[in-house]
């Protein structure tokens, strides 16, 4: 059995937890014992060609700070304008934060989007992943069977994708502070398990706790595949326990299938077992066998082992790859208190697992093909706090967009005096997932059946940011 233990939350949702989950080393991979396959043919809405083969999305959790990041207001009065200086970028008349001096470097490869606004005040990636922000924590702070499905689940959903690689993973963990709970967004929701991600399962390690002041501790360590370093060694035994497993995993969905299923629930259950023991899988996860210099570049915790996973996979040919900067002892974005204190050591490793990452995926020839999506759930409040924080603020925030069809050099939309509001050119959750869809080939105004079976619309009334493709 696998154990896999959470720790206390930290984050303003102020709730605390500590779990232990022991679950079998492959009933965490229920989304593939019903592969994409296993549905009726439906017309695919995509095109025949399309600039994003894969897309990579990076979410900062807790909403990074975009006027101490990406949208600098030196002239702001005391108390909104904050301690950090803005640099000169590769764009001439952008600035940025002094603390992202690799990222500045690469804004003429970049496009800007700096007024990222929606209504959704939540701790989840849900507006994120879905484009949906007609919510609230009340009803979406957990992942539940109504809930919208993400990006990656419409991709399997189309069949996009390999059989030989996972198509569809979110690193180094669930979206909750590693496995203790099941925030909203990177699920299939009402289209049904079968389509949710591959987890990878993490245990970062902390040389210490963080301190009241939201100090930050780094997050060691990297994600893992559940299961593959049992794979070689999988006695008859446990195999046929874990088949067991995921075998009563699937007991709910197989009751609703129509006459017949249970034939096709083994096939497929087969072809689980088969992409998960592939010899290609175990090779994108060996994240061992990258050169030591490589693994530096990205740096030695686990984002950048992340994102350096994230490569591998893209390019062995997996389609979407999220990777969720989530951890215990304050390391994620919700920066309610010591928040220049808090960046001084986020945006560093930050800085420098999106330079290695893109120069990465350019030098390998790579990053055409490959969206890279870098943002978080919402933005910061432009007035600092009385703990030297800023507080909630899904009216204004960022998106950073690189390769993968989208222009380069180009800054889209303009913020008030304060960066608290956009005056020109807002763009929604539902905007930012229609311009994903786009780069990807699929139609942003398809619909998909909800639990009812009306149609439900996959940017939630939102449209391509067509000044950001190429």
């Amino acid at each position: 059995m696998l154990r896999v233990f959470g720790g206390k939350t930290a984050a303003c949702d102020g709730i605390m937890r500590r779990e232990v989950l022991k679950v079998g080393a492959l009933s965490l991979l229920g989304p593939f014992s019903l592969p994409r396959l296993l549905r009726a043919e439906k017309q695919k809405p995509l095109r025949d060609s399309a600039p994003a083969k894969s897309v990579v999305l990076l979410n900062l959790f807790g909403g990074p700070p975009h006027m101490d990041m990406f949208d600098l207001k030196p002239d702001a009065p005391d108390g909104v304008r904050g301690e950090l200086n803005p640099i000169s970028t590769s764009v001439p008349g952008l600035q940025v934060s002094e603390l992202l001096p690799k990222i500045a470097t690469l804004m003429d490869r970049a496009t800007l989007i700096r007024t990222y606004s929606h209504r959704y005040n939540s701790h989840n990636p849900y507006n994120v992943l879905t484009g949906f922000d007609g919510g609230n924590d009340s009803e979406n702070y957990f992942a539940k069977v109504t809930d919208h499905p993400s990006m990656g689940s419409i991709c399997q959903y189309l069949g996009m994708g390999r059989n030989d690689i996972p198509p569809y993973v979110v690193m180094p963990a669930f979206p909750g502070y590693s496995q203790a709970l099941r925030r909203a967004g990177p699920y299939g929701g009402y289209l049904g398990s079968q389509y949710d991600p591959l987890f990878t399962v993490c245990q970062p390690e902390f040389a210490h706790k963080a301190k009241a002041d939201y100090y930050n501790v780094e997050a060691k360590g990297f994600p893992e595949a559940p299961s593959l370093d049992a794979i070689p060694e999988l006695t008859a035994d446990r195999f046929e326990r874990r088949w067991s497993l995921l075998q009563q995993f699937d007991q709910s969905l197989a009751r609703v299938e129509s006459t017949g299923a249970g034939e096709r629930l083994n096939q497929y259950q087969q072809q689980a077992f088969a992409l998960l023991s592939s010899s290609k899988t175990r090779a994108a996860f060996n994240i061992q066998s990258e050169p030591q210099e490589v693994r530096d570049l990205y740096g030695s915790h686990v984002w950048g082992s992340s994102m350096l996973m994230a490569r591998r996979l893209v390019e062995a040919g997996s389609t979407f790859v999220t990777v969720n900067w989530e951890a215990e002892n304050g390391n994620h974005w919700d920066l309610h208190g010591n928040n220049f204190g808090m960046l001084r050591s986020l945006c560093p490793p930050l800085d420098q697992l999106v330079s290695a990452f893109v120069h990465d995926l350019e030098q390998r020839g790579l990053l055409e093909s490959t969206l890279v999506v870098v943002m978080g759930e919402m933005g910061r409040s432009p007035k600092i706090n009385r703990k030297a924080g800023r507080d909630h603020w899904p009216q204004c925030g960022f998106s950073l967009l690189f390769g993968g069809g989208t222009k380069r050099g180009v800054v889209i939309g303009e913020t008030d005096q304060h960066a608290g509001y956009p005056i020109e050119r807002p763009v929604s959750a539902g905007d930012m997932v229609a311009t994903i869809y786009e780069l990807l080939g699929i139609d942003p105004q398809m619909t998909v059946p909800g639990l009812d079976g009306r149609p439900i619309h996959i940017s939630h009334g939102g449209t391509p940011v067509l000044e950001a493709i190429a």
